[in-house]
């Protein structure tokens, strides 16, 4: 919650972004400044801000929020954090799931991992099944 209510805060002025790095911007709004790390081609694009990764692969137009701000709905991918076996799919493609939501129950080390969801979506797809055996970072589930 604290993070949305930063981002109104940051959103309310017309910001400044200077790049400084590759891939790296100073984001200066009302005179808070913040850094933000973007990575990935044009129509695939990774951002890192505030400890948050966001992932925009073909966005659309804007939608409109509970709130009534324009949103842009962005695609997530929700990945292995380590290789492990997948016990349970908890979803499927289509359904809708809300932050925090357990997607996919994994199996490493004698220890299970719940994959949660980072925020409320609707599942796209789902690139796995029971008893599979994932690597680090492949992708489970998208969201958008």
């Amino acid at each position: 919650m604290a993070t949305v209510a930063r981002l109104a805060q940051l959103m309310a002025g017309e910001p400044v972004v200077t790049p400084f790095g590759t891939g790296a911007f100073s984001v200066e709004v009302g005179g808070a400044r913040e850094i933000v790390y973007v990575a990935g081609p044009p129509d695939d694009r990774w951002a890192s801000w505030n400890g948050h990764v966001f992932h925009s692969a073909g966005i659309g137009k804007p939608a409109s929020t509970r709130d009534g701000v324009p949103r842009t709905p962005l695609a997530q991918s929700l990945t292995a954090p380590m290789p492990a076996t997948v016990m349970r799919v908890l979803v499927a493609p289509g359904g809708g799931v809300r932050k925090g939501d357990a997607v996919v129950l994994l199996e490493a080390m004698k220890m299970e991992l719940p994959v949660r969801s980072l925020s409320d979506g609707t599942v796209t797809a789902v690139h796995c099944h029971e008893g599979e055996l994932v690597k680090a970072d492949q992708v489970l589930v998208e969201l958008e």
